[in-house]
């Protein structure tokens, strides 16, 4: 019935499926081994906090250090009115990466307007000892707490505002919903990082939840991305070429980011002091639905007055973008009467309603 070519035939089919039945085991045996693998990983490998260690002596502030209840050495800048009459003080927390100088340009132009400016580097960011290291929520809240009370006790009797960009917004919204006697008189946020998972592309979290339980140390970059931070081409070279500003990332630190992130989102509707929200319609680093969420979580069912702004040709590093002295006058102008002489609530106001 057969001819030597179908039995020919028959036998090579017979060999091609014996080869393609060995070679699925092959692929099913390197898959069970590599879950094996990565089991070994996630049990092994988990994202690493450095938090800050135990009370060791009282905290204190001089002209160029904040140190920490556990002897932490945080670097500090400010800037002092010339005239000496301060009516009001910002405490100003810088976004991920960065550190103190990022308010170089406001501070200077806060102290021409009577207004004494604050910031120091985080743990794990600019000159601190712990550089790269994530130190954990509980831990930047406390300091941030800590470097409230200490500028109190210098002044006393003038009002303080925290203004956060970015991570540093986050780290405001953290702190004054978990802790409700801090002594502040209100709260600025810049772009604040509201990016939480739930708000994410699933393939997103797994991506991240993978990476930081297997290779936590490992270092990313976003230099690829294509994003633009700002349209001040000249400050962002600049910052390529400062030594301070991190440029690579541990993937555990990235991973505790999105924790932050997920707490300062959550908060939203627990914020209770008065509050001035500055977003750039143009930010690619923060995108537009989570920030609206969290406005609009902001703005329901709370009895205290709140502000926001939009800028039309904001981008995320809002207080350094080329128009950044608009925000740096409705920042003034909003400590002094809530009034934004740009402009820049009215059209917040118009985008949120329709």
């Amino acid at each position: 019935m057969f001819g030597p070519s179908s039995i020919l035939c028959k036998t090579n089919l017979m060999q091609e499926s014996r080869s393609i039945i060995q070679g699925a085991l092959v692929k099913k045996v390197n898959q069970l081994l590599l879950l094996v693998l990565l089991a070994q990983f996630v049990t092994a490998c988990t994202p690493n906090i450095h938090p800050a260690g135990i009370s060791i002596s009282a905290a204190y502030l001089s002209d160029t250090l904040f140190v920490a209840p556990d002897g932490a050495k945080l670097p500090v800048k400010s800037w002092e009115p010339t005239e000496k009459n301060i009516k009001s003080i910002i405490i100003a927390v810088h976004g991920f990466n960065d550190y103190n100088n990022f308010f170089q340009q406001p501070g200077k132009y806060f102290s021409q307007n009577n207004i004494l400016s604050y910031a120091y580097d985080q743990r794990g960011f600019g000159g601190t000892t712990t550089r790269g290291l994530w130190a954990g929520i509980d831990t930047y809240r406390s300091d941030l707490s800590c470097f409230i009370q200490l500028v109190k006790n210098n002044h006393p009797s003038v009002p303080i505002y925290l203004l956060g960009v970015s991570m540093g917004g986050a780290i405001v919204i953290s702190t004054v919903t978990q802790l409700s006697t801090l002594p502040i008189d209100g709260i600025i946020l810049v772009a604040p990082a509201v990016w939480a998972r739930e708000t994410m592309p699933w393939y997103q979290n797994v991506l991240l939840w993978s990476l930081s339980h297997t290779f936590p140390w490992m270092t990313l970059t976003g230099s690829d991305l294509g994003i633009k931070a700002s349209d001040n081409i000249d400050m962002l070279i600049a910052l390529g070429q400062d030594p301070l500003v991190i440029k690579e990332t541990r993937i555990e630190t990235i991973n505790g980011l999105t924790d932050l992130m997920d707490h300062a989102f959550a908060n939203a509707n627990h914020i209770s002091t008065k509050t001035l929200v500055l977003y750039g319609e143009k930010d690619e680093i923060i995108p537009k639905e989570p920030t609206y969420q969290f406005l609009q979580q902001l703005t329901t069912n709370n009895s205290k007055p709140h502000l926001i702004a939009f800028y039309e040709n904001g981008y995320h590093m809002l207080l350094r973008d080329l128009q950044a002295s608009v925000l740096w006058k409705d920042i003034n102008m909003w400590i002094n009467s809530y009034s934004l002489p740009s402009g820049a609530d009215k059209r917040a106001d118009e985008f949120l309603r329709n």
